[in-house]
This record gives C-alpha cells, structure tokens and sequence, in this order.
C-alpha cells in the first residue's frame, strides 16, 4: 500500500530540516524572550528553579531534538530510550504549552489587555508549536515513555506555582492566579491523553524520503 502523501511530505528529510531549523531558532528566541524573568529568578530565587521557568522554549527544545534524532536516530537501546523520552517529553509539553500561551493571549484580551501585533506573532508561533507535535506524534514511538513526560509537566506545575515561578502573565490575570493554575494543570492530563492519541504504536521501519539523486 503506497504511502500517504500527507506522511510523505512531513517525513521529507528537506521538511523535516526546514522545520528543525525553525524550531532551533524559535528556541534560541524563546529563551531571549524569557531574559528578563531569568534575570529576575537568578536574583530574587534559589538557582535551581531557573530551569522551571522558560516553559514553551524548553518545550520547543524537546521538538527540536526529537527531530534531529528523527533524522538521525540512535542506535542501542539506550539511545533508543533516550530517544523516546524525548519524543513523548516533545509532543507533552509542546501541545500543552502552544495551547497555554494562545488561551492566556486570549484571556488577557477578553478581560481588557490590549492584543499587540507581537501577541499574534506568539499566537501563531504557539498555534504551530501544538499542531506539528501532534503531525509528528504518529511518527514518534514514546507510548512507554509518557508516565515520565505526565509526571516531568506534572512537577513543572507544583513548582511553577507552588514557588512562584510560573510564567509571567498579563497584568488584567494577575488577580487569575488560581484559575490559571488548574488550567494548566489540566492542560498537562489533556496534552497527555493527545499525545497517546496521536502518538504512534510502534517504531516505523519505513526509512526517511530524500530527493532523488540525479547524475
């Protein structure tokens, strides 16, 4: 049976490093973006809650990793399980984190916070984050591994909010802590339930299309 034209186009080596470096540098301007409360955390928090705080960049880093073991996957079970975690860590915290930060967009405009031309650069940047985890869910195998991707965004959660650390919110939700809490705490069961959905049951053996070579 041939394969799909939707599989064939997303599984493309050329596609797949065209997203690769997207998702790299959307990384590297996440973790930018996010400058100002790093620099708050390190002066105002014990140093080990910096890694809590970068939510979406850290998620777009698991994609981006699990692409590049996509195109360039590890041998032995080892890299195999590695491989994996990181799979199921990527799908996890990439749909709940593209869902979270398009909702409190939303919820900042509906309760009066002006919506700048740089919130919708976010809400299609985020928008894309969720939809293409969900795309690669099928070719990834991590089913084994999402009891540790649930309870890694689980404890991203307590610390986020039992310490403080959460993402910064509009000024309008500041009064919404609470409701955003358990919002985001459901967002880490849902996102979980879409990976297992989504994700793929087994390791595909088809190999990666390239262009062909001409002579």
């Amino acid at each position: 049976m041939p394969v799909h034209w939707f599989e064939r186009l997303f599984r493309h080596r050329g596609v797949m490093w065209l997203l690769f470096i997207v998702n790299f540098l959307g990384t590297i301007y996440g973790y930018i973006w996010y400058g100002n409360q790093l620099e708050y955390t390190a002066k105002n928090y014990p140093s080990w809650l910096l890694p809590f705080v970068p939510d979406s960049p850290t998620a777009s880093l698991f994609f981006t990793l699990a692409l590049l073991l996509l195109l360039f996957p590890p041998k032995g079970i080892k890299g195999t399980l590695i491989r994996e975690l990181i799979e199921a860590l990527a799908v996890v915290t990439s749909v709940k984190y593209g869902i979270w930060a398009v909702s409190i967009i939303f919820a900042g405009g509906y309760q009066g916070d002006a919506i700048s031309l740089k919130d919708w650069m976010l809400v299609v940047s985020h928008t894309g984050m969720a939809v293409e985890a969900l795309i690669y869910a099928r070719f990834f195998s991590f089913r084994r591994m999402l009891p540790l991707a649930l309870l890694w965004a689980f404890a991203n959660d307590m610390v986020d909010y039992s310490e403080g650390v959460f993402p910064w919110l509009p000024n309008v939700l500041e009064d919404d802590v609470i409701g955003v809490q358990y919002f985001t705490i459901a967002l880490t069961f849902l996102s979980t339930a879409a990976a297992w959905l989504f994700g793929g049951r087994s390791r595909r053996s088809g190999r990666l299309d390239r262009p062909p070579v001409r002579g």
